[in-house]
């Protein structure tokens, strides 16, 4: 017993890897368990992206090989948005430390193009900002044979008969085996409508992340906030922190 509450304080003695976000590293033990998936969810303005852009940034100031996918906003206006708070990636990509991909759900094969980047890039880290327009896609499971990626993320043997899953659940357990299997440490983020009680809008993420980080507003005080809601393997409070955005990013008070 003793054994095991020593493994708790230390954090399973775990590798771990800074968010650049200032403040928030403290809290968790040093940072992100590596390897690990983190939710972060939150409602418009929130600071999801600008979350993002530290987690990225953070990497290449570590020399590590980052991807960022963006469903929500073309490359080019992400780039621009995240040199406004003083992370400029422009050297970074030219010197392929990072990669700034938009997936187009309009597109066919969308998913192909996430999974063949994700899978033979070898990143350190990936952010998919944001996960909720893959969850809504209709998805088409093909036989291996028509395609090169691995589809075994899905198997269509192991869906039973006779049994309809939901195609949201397909989609965020693909999404997140993908993730998994490149080894990578990743941030996805998804949309939260104001005031819900849920920890993602789909409801399901939260459950597949090996953690969730939810942005909030508080309107009577005026103040942003940040909540650690779940994180394996890490020692943490559920106490909200206030947060401020401005030209550095987010910090914690």
């Amino acid at each position: 017993m003793q054994d095991f509450e020593n493994l708790k304080k230390t954090g399973w003695n775990l590798e771990r890897v800074k968010t650049g976000v200032y403040g928030l590293d403290n809290l968790i033990q040093g940072g992100f368990p590596k390897g690990s998936i983190t939710l972060v969810s939150g409602p418009p303005g929130g600071g999801k992206s600008i979350f993002c852009f530290q987690f990225i940034y953070e990497g290449i100031i570590n020399n590590e090989k980052c991807l960022f996918l963006s469903l929500d906003k073309k490359s080019e206006g992400l780039i621009i948005q995240a040199k406004g708070l003083g992370f400029d990636f422009k050297e970074a990509i030219q010197q392929k430390k990072a990669n700034f991909l938009y997936l187009n759900i309009n597109k066919k094969f969308v998913y192909e193009k996430m999974t063949d980047e994700i899978m033979k890039g070898n990143y350190d880290r990936i952010v998919l900002d944001s996960i909720t327009p893959l969850s809504e896609m209709p998805m088409i499971i093909r036989d291996r044979e028509e395609t090169s990626i691995d589809t075994s993320l899905i198997n269509p043997d192991e869906i039973p008969k006779g049994i309809d899953i939901p195609t949201r659940r397909l989609h965020l357990r693909y999404i997140i085996n993908i993730l998994e299997s490149s080894e990578s440490t990743s941030v996805v983020t998804s949309e939260l409508p104001v005031g819900s009680n849920m920890l993602s809008r789909d409801g399901i993420s939260e459950f597949l992340a090996d953690g969730v980080i939810k942005l909030s507003f508080d309107t009577t005080m005026d103040r942003r906030k940040l909540s650690i809601m779940k994180m394996r393997n890490t020692k943490h409070s559920l106490k909200s922190r206030n947060m401020i955005i401005d030209s550095g990013g987010i910090r914690l008070e």
